[in-house]
């Protein structure tokens, strides 16, 4: 890989590994929250359609959850990249717990929604939400009872992906961390990065689907893994 003295422009892609070591399910655990419902019951919008309090109730769980769990070592870490990094940073989670906020990173963006939000469909406002949604609450701003939550549910468009993309067009490092490489449009990210010029590393507990479209790739805990990058990064 280059030299990080000829890298301005980071775009980090974090996945579902990076929060696993707080206690977060990852989507494929097993024994985990999502191995008890099948995706088609619980994160479509046809899902959604058929049975609002299965799939309310599921969130709600999952919400509930993850205001329980803290910030580790790997969120740390990036807030401390965000903070300190003097280029360009953008740090594109599919994960939608607020870890990287509460670790305090500023510059993420949430293509898959956030758990703590809620959408209101009638008027298309996006508001915090720390509560339950089955008791189908009046939405803050126009009082209607169509809340869902703000989660991007398979079938749907990742939210912000133009900046994402233009994000990757000015990138000199593209990283992925804790991320499986099987769920698109992020697994095909980097080649999105590929083309543009960058430089590409994977930080993963184990090969992904996609390690093979990396440049390097160095594989273990999270929380391990990504401490000692962004030490080397910011040259500590």
């Amino acid at each position: 890989m280059a030299g990080m003295k000829d890298i301005r422009n980071i775009v980090i892609l974090t996945g579902a590994g990076v929060s696993a070591e707080s206690g977060i399910d990852t989507f494929r655990d097993g024994g985990g929250l999502w191995e008890q419902h099948r995706v088609e019951d619980v994160a479509t919008p046809e899902a959604f359609a058929r049975d609002p309090d299965l799939v309310l109730r599921f969130y709600d769980m999952r919400r509930e959850a993850i205001q329980t769990k803290e910030p580790n070592a790997a969120h740390v870490a990036l807030a401390r990249l965000d903070r300190e990094w003097e280029g360009e940073l953008l740090i594109v989670t599919q994960n939608v717990d607020d870890l990287h906020e509460r670790a305090g990173a500023k510059r993420v963006l949430h293509m898959h929604g956030e758990h703590l939000n809620a959408w209101c469909t009638a008027c298309d406002v996006r508001s915090p939400w720390t509560g339950p949604l089955l008791d189908r609450p009046a939405c803050p701003q126009c009082g209607a009872a169509e809340l869902r939550p703000d989660i991007v549910w398979f079938g749907e468009m990742p939210y912000r992906m133009d900046e994402i993309f233009e994000a990757l067009e000015q990138a000199d490092l593209f990283v992925s961390i804790g991320t499986s490489g099987a769920v698109y449009p992020a697994a095909g990210f980097v080649r999105n990065a590929r083309e543009f010029g960058a430089e590409t590393l994977e930080l993963n507990l184990e090969p992904s689907q996609g390690t093979a479209w990396f440049d390097a790739a160095r594989h273990g805990p999270a929380t391990a893994l990504v401490s000692a990058w962004v030490d080397e990064v910011l040259g500590l």
